[in-house]
């Protein structure tokens, strides 16, 4: 006679047959909202990937007899491929092969095993259309996870606080659910079996929800890319210039996050760029077509940051000062910290926050603090800085060692200069203000603001001419005007032969001046304050003596030089 439990396990048997036999239909049922979605494979699914005539919906990935040994009764094999998993410099999680839920994925989304091959079949069940593995597209993740999230790792507190741009699993929303091992898989993102968010996403995807249950970026929450604007700007218009957008793939319209990242086979890979050209991704929004400031058209000018030139070699964790020759948007700004902000010299800007930098002691900081340590990060240390835009007498193109505060003369950038009587300085400058490198190098014209591109050379802002023959006019040497009173300077009132050099024989402020600074490894307070380091092109030492030097006496000092076809020996200014 059949035992209780005999007669019970047969029940939930029969049951569990049953329920294969009967498509559920129960409205508000979780399990079975898989019967209007993507994953019923059956020939009632709604998709364009079916089969021919199999009618049973949960067979695809499920049986109640003869599973294999995975967990939920699994009825497909496990891919036997080898994986390639996401790898980043900035990624703190160890990300291996696939294990628990998401080999079970794979099982179909790498393409490697029919979809009809279930192991309760002897045959494989036929698909419509000639269809056989999972198509080539967006849902097909092949082998190769490098462009995907990463997955089938450990993400506990210890990975929260290392990392420190994630959120404590502790307080993770319930809906995204780690694995028994505490491990993130495919299903801590997506339901199969619900897809009533699209994409069988756990929590809705737009307006970064879904992103930001785990990932809280350093100063996003006052970032001018989250706002409520910018993170609903995502839409067909807005992505239709980029050259290479992975954002045709019915992406939520309003993830801001999904601007930038593509979770799934983005063209950028590492850090889930959506784009292998990273200016591509600021140029959807600040393009010539975009609804943000025309940066585009900035980058175009005859003298730009050339963002175009490398892709894929910026690295957010590189040494300082960068050591392979590159420029991209984010070496300058950090999008998930970059604000409207302004302050004062030096303080780095808001558009700037975020940023890594090399202070003026030649150290990383991983925020810079000022405006010039993320110009010093180039403009430094690297061996492939651009070289001096003048041959002068002493020759530096370190702007580290140009500006400073020790030198014998320095236009102030990191502290105040050391000449206590400048009286050419238009109000609001005095001996003792600071200004930062974006008071002469700058987009030109009615441009938005920054080191984009600019009409003038060496991304000066407004003109600065340097040729000898020059007519003096305020637009010739705007670039000085602005800081330095024309009038006071034209009526010799900081050096005695001013107005005849610059106006009566044509030299610029350049033959004389070097706008940044000589170095205290290579000049002396007597020969280079005041900015002094001639132009070799148009000031060559006097014939007799060989000399070139001008010597400070505390009052304008003398020259000993040949210059407009005169030499001059101990000449007295």
């Amino acid at each position: 006679m059949m035992s209780r439990i005999s007669r019970v396990c047969l029940l939930l048997t029969g049951l569990a047959c049953l329920a294969w036999l009967i498509p559920a239909v129960q409205v508000g049922s979780a399990r079975a909202d898989v019967v209007n979605t993507r994953h019923n494979l059956s020939v009632s699914g709604p998709g364009t990937v079916k089969a021919l005539e199999e009618t049973r919906v949960c067979v695809f990935c499920h049986t109640p007899h003869s599973a294999s040994t995975e967990a939920q009764l699994w009825n497909r094999n496990s891919s036997a491929a080898g994986y390639t998993p996401y790898t980043s410099s900035t990624l703190d999680a160890l990300a291996g092969q696939p294990t628990g839920s998401s080999r079970l994925c794979l099982g179909c989304h790498d393409g490697t095993i029919a979809l009809g091959s279930v192991i309760s079949e002897s045959t494989v069940i036929t698909m419509a259309g000639g269809v056989t593995v999972m198509p080539d597209g967006d849902t097909n993740l092949n082998v190769d996870l490098h462009d995907d999230h990463p997955f089938s790792f450990l993400y506990d507190a210890a990975l929260a606080a290392s990392d420190g741009q994630l959120i404590d699993p502790a307080v993770l929303p319930a809906e995204t659910v780690l694995d028994p091992s505490g491990e993130i898989q495919c299903t801590t993102c997506h339901d199969p079996h619900d897809d009533a968010n699209g994409f069988f996403l756990v929590l809705p995807g737009d307006d970064a929800g879904l992103c930001e249950a785990c990932h809280s970026p350093d100063q996003w929450a006052s970032a001018s890319h989250n706002t409520p604007l910018l993170r609903k700007i995502h839409s067909p218009a807005a992505t239709a210039t980029a050259t290479d957008s992975a954002h045709d793939k019915g992406i939520p319209s309003t993830n801001s996050c999904l601007n930038c990242h593509d979770a799934h086979g983005g063209d950028g890979g590492a850090r889930l760029l959506a784009f292998a050209r990273e200016e591509e991704g600021c140029i959807v929004c600040h393009g010539v077509t975009g609804p943000a400031s025309d940066i585009e058209s900035e980058l175009g000018k005859f003298s730009a940051h050339p963002v175009a030139l490398t892709d894929g070699v910026h690295d957010p964790r590189e040494a300082l000062p960068i050591a392979s020759a590159h420029v991209e948007c984010v070496d300058c700004h950090n999008p998930h910290a970059t604000r409207a902000e302004a302050t004062n010299a030096p303080d780095v800007p808001g558009a700037l926050s975020g940023v890594r930098g090399l202070n003026g002691d030649n150290v990383t900081v991983e925020e810079a603090a000022y405006t010039y340590e993320v110009c010093y990060k180039c403009h430094a240390g690297s061996a492939w800085r651009p070289g001096p835009a003048t041959p002068r007498q002493v020759v530096q193109s370190n702007s580290m060692l140009e500006f400073d505060p020790g030198n014998p003369s320095f236009h102030p950038v990191e502290g105040p200069g050391n000449n206590p009587n400048v009286p050419s300085l238009l109000h609001p400058y005095t001996e003792t203000s600071i200004i930062t490198c974006t008071d002469c190098h700058n987009s030109s014209g009615d441009s938005p603001a920054g080191l984009h591109g600019s009409d003038f050379p060496h991304l000066l802002g407004w003109n600065y001419e340097t040729a000898q023959g020059t007519i003096e006019s305020y637009e010739a040497y705007e670039l000085c005007y602005r800081c330095h009173d024309r009038t006071t300077i034209l009526s010799n009132a900081s050096w005695q032969s001013h107005r005849k050099h610059v106006v009566n024989e044509g030299f610029s402020c350049n033959s004389c001046h070097d706008p940044h600074g000589i170095s205290a490894t290579q000049g002396d307070e007597s020969n280079h304050s005041r900015l002094i380091n001639f132009d070799l092109t148009y000031v060559e030492p006097e014939d007799d003596t060989g000399l070139l030097e001008f010597v400070d006496n505390g009052g304008f000092g003398t020259c000993t030089l040949k210059c407009h076809g005169d030499n001059h020996r101990d000449k007295n200014w």
